[in-house]
């Protein structure tokens, strides 16, 4: 059986984040973004053909015996639907494939941070995903990490169940869930993702032998 953790398609945020999400000053407080990150960020036209790119990537796994999960996330969840039609009540939503919660500083430029909260300033800069962002927020190495743990321990019973997973969700999870996953340190992940992030609609596929989990290949969307 597999598991396969894929990156939601192209959301509006995605491909317009700098003129569009990331004004400043923020028209909004943090509560306000991050119920706009989460409920309103759809997907674009390109994300719409990456979706159902995504569908046809993963076609093989056929559709009996699929457990197909997504984040709470509005642009997970649309990417789940347009890339498995054929799921009669949408993939199962969970908060565990959530995306890293930036608390009060969601969608706040680094100007407008550093200014609102100079005493993060240091942590921001020099540990990317790893910092604990104020109001509320998580860590990477935290709280993001203890929710992909608690995920795979669930993957691993429905793969013990004999069926395939597939998780839709975050460049941020997928950090956690592939430190997890390939035994590697998050940290190190984080440094080659500096250089490279997770593809948009990126894919990664695991087998499960015996207790181990081994990383079968990747695939990224053409340019659609």
């Amino acid at each position: 059986m597999v598991l396969v953790v894929a990156r939601h398609a192209e959301s509006v945020e995605n491909a317009d984040k700098h003129n569009g999400f990331y004004q400043h000053r923020r028209p909004y407080n943090g509560h306000a973004a991050h119920q706009i990150s989460r409920s309103i960020v759809g997907l674009t036209p390109r994300g719409f053909r990456q979706a159902l790119w995504l569908g046809e990537a993963l076609a093989d796994l056929g559709q009996a015996g699929v457990r197909v999960y997504a984040s709470t996330y509005r642009r997970a969840i649309d990417t789940a639907a347009i890339a498995f039609p054929w799921l009669p009540d949408g993939a199962q939503r969970t908060p565990l494939l959530d995306e890293q919660h930036y608390g009060d500083a969601t969608y706040m430029t680094k100007q407008e941070l550093f200014a609102t909260y100079p005493d993060c300033v240091t942590d921001r800069q020099t540990r990317k995903h790893l910092w604990v962002p104020p109001g509320g927020g998580e860590s990477l190495t935290d709280g993001v990490s203890r929710r992909a743990s608690e995920f795979v321990e669930r993957a691993r019973a429905d793969l013990a169940a004999d069926r395939h997973v597939i998780a839709v969700t975050h460049h941020t999870a997928i950090l956690a869930l592939r430190a997890i996953l390939e035994r590697r340190p998050v940290t190190d992940l984080v440094e080659e993702a500096r250089a490279a992030k997770t593809p948009i609609a990126g894919v990664f596929r695991y087998a499960l032998t015996g207790a181990v989990f081994e990383l079968t290949g990747t695939a990224a969307p053409p340019v659609l």
